[in-house]
């Protein structure tokens, strides 16, 4: 249908009717797109169905961006019919696939949106199983691809054989295939190289070639063209060198076929032989001496085990001293070693008698008399005994010395000779140090034996006077007070006794306490010594005030006055305030037995007097620390518990609340809270009445609501 246009409100008239049948049909799917939200003027005029010359659609909204000749080629190419939300993104909806799925359905990997024309075919083939390299990036695609005529480049091969299995089998120097060479190619040709002929990596066998090998022509070790089961030890190719060596004969001399042993592969000759392998490491001298010496007529095959073997003759002639005579042993390096035969030294720490000290200057033949090197000395007076018997100071045989020299001699020199007297019982210590040895030793006594001091010091503890150690049957143990430093002064530590001195007590003379020379004293208590202080006390009386005779409850040994009571022992800790109060204020007529068991019992009057409020009228608790703390006794707290005390305009004054100061168990809310204001807040609430109890049953906790 056409409607003609007569007026301008009657072609608005015939669009609005257009866009409103467009809308209806998208709205009812009735569109040949399908389900599509596209306005239909963005397309089609109003004039006619027919696409609009300046039509523009953003392919790009679609997952799809047209690029390269895809913008160009019309759109029903692509989109054969008019639902265009069926066409598929896929190359291969639009493409036949000429590589009948070959390469994948991704015509990108190969293919560009600009051109169906693959120029970088070579770049691209590097991405696949078998990159170009060497001179196959020079061949044609057809000389691997066989089918690539018809588009197909799968199932190409990738081994080296199957390309060049014609070239394997044509090769004759060396014959591939009748030597059973391997078919991969690659061990001996090398892609990279600009040419087919390659080289063999000889290390890839058990064979390595190394030094002169190297340049040795393959076919001079590989005779006739042989190159499997090729012999790899060394004899087998050089057999004739082994038998033509004259200087050592080694058929003769019974060589190992081992020709490593003494050659390398740098060069045959010169060879070198590594003796330590041996059982007979050649060191010092030995180095440097001929073969032939030792290995006289060719034998290579000799065994030796000591020196003498080849040394007897050097052992029987030697005559300083003479080794048969001495029945020295046979074991040469006892003595020599190989940097050279003379000079020779004997290790005598290897025996049982080291030498030290002027042992060691000591000629061999001083000891060792008669050639006889077979002594055995098991002590030093085996060859001093004469200095033994001849000592005289002191004389060694009457004083019972014991024959074991180094007790009191060294190495170093005989004389002067020193004892160790802490190797005995009785250790020298401090004076005993200085002491000469006679003095207490006397007659040439050396086996003296002490186990206390009293025995050298008798007379001492027999004379003492002050004190007197006798009559204060003081104990002979004389190192309780005194000490080998010196005799005088003497201290006494009487932290060992029962009563340890502490304080004042240590400026004390002895005589104080131990009274007409009575040092048997055994106290218990301070009162033993303090009963007279004690009686004697009046600030307060002790006795009369039952006081304990434990003086330290309050007294110390720093000094009897000032004294100090713990009042936290009892059952009434001062605390506070009362801290600062003088005993006499509680204990009054010096009473100090008394037994507080609360407040009340001291602040009787204090209860009875007060008026704000009045606490006997009101029947407050005589339990005072409800309220009161020994901080102060004004300022007192109550904790009102629920009700808070700065509720309205009470101000923590009790009585704005609490009227009746003879009984705290009434309270007035309805003075503050009148009955006009309450009735008008309670309007709402079911069983209000205007009365305080009802209040606080409500608002226990002062608050509204």
């Amino acid at each position: 249908m056409r409607i003609v246009p007569s007026t301008k409100e009657s072609e608005m008239k015939r669009v609005a009717f257009l866009l409103m049948m467009f809308f209806q049909c998208a709205m009812a799917q009735d569109s040949p797109h399908g389900n599509i939200t596209i306005p239909c003027e963005s397309c089609h005029t109003s004039d006619s169905w027919k696409m609009r010359p300046d039509a523009s659609f953003d392919h790009k909204s679609t997952g799809f961006e047209l690029e390269g000749r895809h913008k160009v080629i019309p759109c029903a190419s692509c989109h054969e019919n008019l639902v265009f939300t069926q066409k598929s993104s896929d190359c291969l909806s639009c493409h036949t696939d000429i590589h009948k799925s070959d390469l994948g359905p991704n015509c990108l990997r190969c293919h560009t949106m600009e051109s169906w024309i693959i120029s970088d075919i070579k770049q691209m083939h590097q991405q696949t199983r078998f990159p170009l390299i060497g001179r196959h990036a020079l061949a044609d695609c057809d000389a691997c691809h066989s089918q690539a005529t018809a588009h197909q480049f799968a199932g190409t091969p990738l081994t080296c054989i199957a390309c060049h299995r014609p070239e394997y089998e044509a090769t004759t120097s060396p014959n591939h295939v009748t030597q059973h060479f391997t078919i991969d190619c690659s061990q001996c040709h090398a892609i990279t190289a600009p040419a087919w002929p390659g080289s063999f990596n000889h290390n890839l066998t058990t064979f390595p070639l190394t030094g002169a090998h190297q340049a040795v022509l393959c076919l001079q070790c590989h005779i006739n063209s042989q190159f499997n089961r090729i012999a790899t030890d060394c004899y087998s190719c050089h057999v004739k060198d082994f038998a033509n060596v004259q200087s050592p004969n080694h058929i003769a001399g019974g060589f190992s076929h081992a020709c490593q042993t003494c050659h390398t592969t740098s060069a045959w000759n010169p060879a070198t032989f590594d003796h330590n392998a041996t059982r007979f490491s050649l060191t010092g001298a030995h180095q440097t001496i001929l073969c032939q010496a030792c290995h006289t007529n060719g034998n290579y095959q000799l065994v030796y085990s000591n020196c003498n073997q080849c040394h007897n003759a050097d052992f029987q002639g030697t005559t300083n001293p003479s080794h048969v005579a001495g029945n020295f042993s046979t074991n040469c390096q006892t003595c020599h070693n190989t940097v050279a035969w003379q000079p020779a030294t004997f290790d005598h720490s290897t025996t049982k008698f080291p030498l030290t000290g002027a042992h060691q200057a000591v000629l061999c033949q001083t000891c060792h008399a008669n050639n006889n090197y077979q002594l055995v000395y098991s002590s030093c007076v085996q060859c001093h005994n004469a200095d033994f018997q001849g000592a005289t100071n002191p004389n060694h045989v009457s004083g019972g010395f014991s024959t074991n020299c180094t007790t009191c001699h060294s190495t170093a020199a005989w004389q002067p000779a020193t004892f160790d007297h802490s190797t005995t019982k009785f250790p020298l210590t401090g004076a005993h140090q200085a002491v000469l040895c006679q003095t207490c030793h006397t007659n040439g006594n050396y086996q003296l034996v002490y186990s206390s001091c009293v025995q050298c010091h008798n007379a001492d503890f027999q004379g003492a006077t002050n004190p007197n150690h006798v009559s204060g049957g003081f104990s002979t143990n004389c190192q309780t007070c005194h000490s080998t430093s010196a005799w005088q002064p003497a201290t006494f530590d009487h932290s060992t006794t029962k009563f340890p001195l502490t304080g004042a007590h240590q400026a004390v003379l002895c005589q104080t306490c131990h009274t007409n020379g009575n040092y048997q004293l055994v106290y218990s208590s301070c009162v033993q010594c303090h009963n007279a202080d004690f009686q004697g006390a009046t600030n307060p009386n002790h006795v009369s005030g039952g006081f304990s005779t434990n003086c330290q409850t309050c007294h110390s040994t720093t000094a009897w006055q000032p004294a100090t009571f713990d009042h936290s022992t009892t059952n009434f800790p001062l605390t506070g305030a009362h801290t600062s109060v003088l005993c006499q204020t509680c204990h009054t007529n010096g009473n100090y037995q008394l037994a507080y068991s609360g407040c009340y019992s001291c602040h009787a009057t204090d209860y009875s007097g007060t008026t704000n409020p009045n606490h006997t009228a009101a029947g407050f608790p005589t339990t005072c620390q409800t309220c009161h703390t020994t901080t102060a006794w004004t300022g007192a707290t109550f904790n009102h518990t629920w009700f808070p005390t700065s509720h309205g305009n009470a101000g923590g004054v009790c009585a704005t609340c609490h009227t009746n100061p003879s009984d705290y168990t009434v309270f007035q809310c309805t003075v503050c809270h009148t009955q006009s204001q309450t009735n008008s807040d309670h309007s709402r609430v079911s069983g209000y009445v205007w009365n305080s109890a009802n209040c606080y049953q409500c608002h226990p906790n002062g608050r509204g609501g």
